[in-house]
């Protein structure tokens, strides 16, 4: 899923495109896609955008009629800039095969091109909202603190308003705004904490450590980021980057200490990381392999590599 740094580079480049321009027509081609009824999606028709916002892991787009199409790509849902083609509508009959075309859920033709929404895979679950004004933009909200503008102060209250696990609190949009399971895996890495560890015993020097990791992560990924797209769209949007450290790297080498990365399944996440920069040399039980293995389930990265060296 699209996270904090994937959001604002989208929104960046839609601005040096779309910002100033009126939407032609809007093609909805998801019956799935469309979550709201009222005001229709003609609207906002032959209205200019006039302001573009990340709100926690959407984006929502402005025009002059105080109307807000807000988009949230969820896991499969990415956006492409397409030149403007004349004579279809704003869809190119000669952008690809079926299945290609079959992706797209929605086009929004532009005078500057055309703006396309896709989604891969069957699962409908990228969403469009069209609202009035600002309450119904707030209506959205999901009130996480934005972590690249709050002091350690408010990052400290809000960590430990509820009891939970790291991993689980970083990724909750009622307390921290746009981080996923992507970043947060590498948020707690660079901050050296096990993603099971709960908030409310934190120490001071560990949440002031996180703060920094969070900071410091989502800044670099920007810039990141930033320097592969150039004055591109961003194309390559993806959770599963070369340049991360755990994140999608199981089994996989740790570029700090060479342990090899381990992982806690769970539904269709996973959470990555380092049992001896972050764990203390310890596993954490992956709910399915530990109910399988019981009492052989390994407690520590030694008893593993010994588990692994009796299977030869």
């Amino acid at each position: 899923m699209p996270e904090l740094p994937d959001i604002t580079i989208y929104i960046e480049a839609l601005e040096r495109r779309i910002l100033g321009q009126a939407l032609k027509q809007a093609k909805i081609l998801s019956p799935f896609l469309l979550r709201t009824a009222v005001p229709p999606i003609e609207a906002i028709c032959g209205h200019k955008v006039t302001a573009l916002k990340r709100l926690g892991k959407r984006i929502a787009i402005g025009f002059e009629n105080e109307l807000w199409l807000v988009m949230h790509l969820m896991i499969a849902g990415r956006l492409h800039w397409k030149p403007p083609v004349s004579g279809d509508g704003g869809i190119s009959k000669k952008r690809g095969s079926r299945s290609k075309l079959a992706a797209q859920q929605a086009v929004f033709d532009f005078d500057s091109g055309n703006l396309v929404l896709t989604e891969a895979g069957t699962r409908r679950r990228a969403a469009l909202h069209l609202v009035q004004g600002e309450s119904g933009l707030q209506a959205l909200n999901r009130g996480g603190l934005e972590v690249l503008e709050c002091s350690l102060d408010d990052f400290a209250r809000v960590l430990g308003s509820e009891n939970h696990t790291l991993k689980r609190a970083l990724t909750d949009p009622r307390l921290f705004s746009g981080i996923g399971n992507a970043y947060s895996d590498e948020i707690l890495h660079r901050a050296r904490l096990s993603p099971v560890t709960l908030t409310q015993r934190l120490s001071n020097e560990e949440t002031a450590r996180l703060f920094e990791a969070v900071r410091e992560m989502t800044s670099a990924w920007l810039e990141r980021l930033r320097s592969e797209s150039g004055d591109d769209f961003p194309e390559n949007v993806t959770a599963f980057r070369p340049e991360m450290a755990v994140h999608g790297k199981f089994g996989k080498p740790c570029p700090v200490c060479g342990t090899k990365v381990q992982r806690i399944r769970y539904a269709e996440n996973e959470t990555n990381y380092c049992p001896r920069c972050q764990t203390g040399g310890k596993l954490l039980a992956d709910r399915s392999l530990s109910l399988l293995l019981k009492k052989d389930w390994p407690k520590t990265i030694e008893e593993l590599e010994e588990m692994r060296a009796g299977a030869r």
